[in-house]
């Protein structure tokens, strides 16, 4: 019985990980953006802050963070964190807001001139998908 336990917490762990690494991560924009798919790391790290003349305005997804940092930024999340402490501590930068869930992301790039976010279900229309991870 005891090696069942170690076993079995094993194979959640596992299950969890495939099921992140399942997720398909799109990286949207507001219409009035153009955004290269080289940009998308600095946009989300603080160090790009203009694009096409148009200010940017990202915003972190609570529900697609983990996909998002696994697969297109290639960070943990506590490197993630360190990052924009350092920004702000360092150049006064704020972090991006963060918006709860894809709908929510939807509608803030839909409204917000310069929104980007990040979204693992089928984006809608009224955004523009700059890269599909």
């Amino acid at each position: 019985m005891r090696v069942a336990a170690p076993l079995a917490f094993a194979a959640l762990v596992l299950l969890w990980a495939s099921a992140v690494a399942a997720d398909d991560v799109y990286i949207v924009c507001n219409a009035d953006v153009t955004l290269q798919l080289a940009d998308v790391r600095d946009v989300f790290v603080g160090d790009k802050s203009f694009a096409g003349g148009v200010k940017l305005a990202p915003a972190d997804n609570s529900a697609a963070q983990g996909a998002f940092l696994e697969k297109v930024l290639k960070l943990v999340p506590a490197k993630y964190l360190g990052i924009w402490t350092r920004k702000a501590f360092r150049d006064g930068v704020n972090p991006p807001p963060v918006k709860s869930s894809d709908a929510e992301v939807f509608a803030y790039v839909k409204q917000t001139s310069g929104g980007c976010s990040y979204v693992t279900t089928v984006p809608v229309s009224g955004v523009v998908v700059v890269a599909k991870f």
